[in-house]
């Protein structure tokens, strides 16, 4: 069954009765956007409890003797947070969903508080979370952790700085692990250092001034989230469970051992073992810090996190967060089954994957299933960003148009985003390039919204003439130069986010006024992501969720991160391996844009912001990434929340770096 609730004019009149008009800027007059609110962190020493309480599921396993007084498993400097409404009680499991094992931001984002620093609800200023404490030295190149005495992973396991130098040194250090450095650990193509102070304190040391530490630590950057960063065959993260991977690493025994091991549990060597081992979402084993850890992993039809009995967090009473027991993520094969379970009233919290254009018929069903809704609006450019492999070589006559600007600018002006934004947004959305809101300080100006982003069919025709490619077959279809024959683009379109596959369709259709023959492919995301990081695809249309800071996020806009950079990850891997690897950009612009992301971090915020808005001009000017709408409530701003769950935020920042829904504190949310 398909839901086209967009198409249902009477369900579009309730819509647009409740929004007031059909703009972002209207919406508050619909009750469906609210102020900004959220719990908040005690720091007064005389509100900081002295006695604490637990749930009871781990009251009877204390009483069982199979696990520490709450006293023996609270850190002695817990974090202390002040609910948003009221207190809590303890108990319930809360229901939403994923589409597979490649929808692991699912739980990462609710278990984001393993991040050194939080966010806070509206994403403008860093709070303390794994770390209570940070400073940054004078001259930029020291930045030093404070952690919490008494802090413990979620088997009990003592963590320290010694978690740290054990990431730095015997995961992220070893190329058989990590085949390329990550761009947030160097400075000016010089690596930085973790050195451990003492059991609680750590430093990350530079030769040269990194100012964007701080935040890249609290953010989606490689130094972020352990939870994120030590899954899906990724080992960034800052710091891991050195405890318990020693014993998977030929360093501590033998390469013989390690293999051994290997095989016995079905895998080809060591690397990919541990690959298995320290993921959080496939190894129920692992010891973790977030407030929920896997007892049912991602690859079966229900991801199951149960509560984790050491976490570190509790609410001004002295009662051991989380409050919920268990989250349950059921498998739904595509979106559209996840948005009719949505209407049913099966979920008690899902904003990801929830389809702006079917919000009339979850309005019309709120009281049937129990449920409220809530929009939350983003400040990135795109929801829908087309990334075009300027590296890609495998086919040269492919990867020489799509390292051709015009023909990239033509690409653009040859899609109607009205029409996209009036069937996928509900005309809610911002039709337009990839660049940031205008509100932000990294906005170049508002004529790059529009820069090679209009309807322009009898240009784009022009400019693909130009350029050489102006035979067609006899369907109207432009002939590669090479062979004659039809020159087909391949997109990997995944079911994740917006509804890709039906949006390329739509693309596809429109792109035929200029020639262009689009092959829209639906690809499981896992195989998608493999198939980028090793610069096998042509197009990958994804969001750009996270640019709205550039130089945390910067992997949707240019060719720096060789992980996530699906605009050329030859060229991304060339930049963060400092030439190592990957291939160098023989287009100066791409350089040029590199260069300038290289020298941010050695740089006060005024003039990182420049540079972001000079990033920001070549990115939106060269069409690395076609921009199609954003600016909107498309992804993650659809927000359903049960009646019966408590201290929900109404509204709360939904931005990358917050980790959505990570700034909302899932920890201290409750049934009633």
């Amino acid at each position: 069954m398909r839901i086209r609730a967009v198409f249902a004019a009477g369900l579009l009149s309730l819509l647009l009765a409740e929004t007031a008009a059909a703009q972002p800027s209207n919406l508050s007059a619909s009750g469906l956007v609210s102020e900004p609110e959220g719990a908040q962190i005690v720091t007064d020493p005389a509100r900081i409890p002295r006695q604490f309480r637990e749930a009871p599921m781990l009251a009877e396993r204390v009483r069982a003797g199979t696990l520490p007084p709450v006293e023996q498993r609270v850190p002695a400097e817990p974090l202390v947070l002040q609910p948003l409404r009221e207190i809590g009680r303890y108990g319930g499991t809360w229901r939403g969903a994923f589409n597979g094992p490649g929808d692991g931001e699912n739980g990462n984002r609710i278990n984001a508080s393993d991040m050194m620093m939080s966010w806070d609800m509206v994403g403008a200023r860093q709070v303390p979370s794994v770390a209570r404490a940070w400073e940054v030295s004078a001259d930029g190149r020291r930045t030093t952790l404070h952690l919490r005495r008494g802090m413990r992973w979620s088997d009990g396991s003592p963590f320290t700085a010694d978690d740290f130098v054990f990431w730095f040194e015997d995961l992220y250090q070893n190329r058989a692990i990590v085949r390329a450095p990550m761009p947030e650990l160097q400075v000016d193509g010089k690596p930085g250092r973790v050195i451990k102070l003492d059991e609680t304190t750590v430093a990350f040391e530079f030769d040269a001034p990194n100012f964007l530490v701080v935040e890249q630590l609290g953010a989606q950057a490689g130094l972020g989230g352990q939870s994120y960063r030590q899954s899906n065959g990724l080992t960034y993260g800052g710091y891991a469970p050195s405890a318990y991977l020693r014993q998977f690493l030929p360093k501590y025994s033998s390469e013989e051992e390690v293999n051994r091991r290997a095989r016995a549990a079905g895998y080809e060597n060591w690397v990919q073992y541990l690959h298995f081992i320290k993921d959080w979402q496939l190894n129920p084993a692992l010891p973790t810090l977030g407030p929920w850890r896997t007892v049912s992993p991602i690859n079966t039809p229900n991801w199951v996190m149960e509560r984790n009995p050491y976490y570190w967090m509790v609410d001004t009473e002295g009662n051991q967060l989380p409050y919920i027991d268990r989250v349950s993520l059921s498998l739904a094969e595509n979106m559209e089954v996840i948005n009719l379970r949505a209407i049913s009233g099966a979920f008690d919290y899902q904003a990801r994957h929830l389809q702006l254009a079917n919000l009339p018929v979850l309005l019309e069903n709120r009281d049937r299933g129990n449920y409220r809704i809530d929009i939350n609006l983003a400040t990135y450019g795109a929801d829908l960003a087309l990334h075009l492999n300027t590296s890609y070589t495998a086919d040269p006559e492919i990867g020489k148009w799509l390292s051709n600007v015009d023909f990239r600018r033509a690409l653009s002006l040859g899609i109607d985003r009205d029409q996209l934004n009036e069937t996928f947004w509900l005309g809610l959305g911002t039709p337009g390039s990839v660049v940031v809101a205008e509100s932000s300080p990294e906005n170049p100006g508002a004529e790059w919204r529009r820069r090679w982003a209009t309807l322009d069919v009898a240009r784009a025709n022009q400019m693909l003439d130009s350029i050489g490619l102006s035979r067609k077959d006899s369907a109207g279809f432009r002939l590669r130069t090479d062979n004659g024959q039809r020159l087909v683009l391949e997109v990997l379109a995944v079911q994740a986010l917006q509804p890709y596959p039906r949006q390329l369709e739509m693309i596809a259709q429109q792109l035929r006024r200029i020639g262009i023959f689009l092959d829209v492919k639906e690809t499981e995301r896992t195989l998608a992501y493999t198939r980028v990081q090793n610069n096998q695809h042509h197009i990958f249309p994804w969001s750009n969720s996270g640019s709205e800071k550039l130089f945390l996020v910067p992997a949707y806009v240019l060719a720096v991160d060789p992980i996530n950079s699906a605009n050329g990850p030859a060229y991304a891997e060339w930049f963060a391996s400092n030439g190592a690897r990957g291939r160098r950009p023989e287009d100066p612009m791409i350089l040029r844009a590199q260069e300038l992301y290289r020298s941010a971090a050695s740089l006060p915020e005024e003039q990182r912001n420049a540079a972001a808005q000079e990033i920001w001009r070549i990115a939106v000017d060269q069409v690395w990434s076609i921009g199609v709408v954003g600016v909107s409530p498309g992804s993650f701003g659809v927000q359903l929340t049960s009646n019966r769950l408590v201290n929900v935020p109404r509204r709360s920042c939904i931005a990358n770096h917050c980790r959505t829904p990570n700034s909302a504190y899932p920890q201290q949310w409750f049934f009633r």
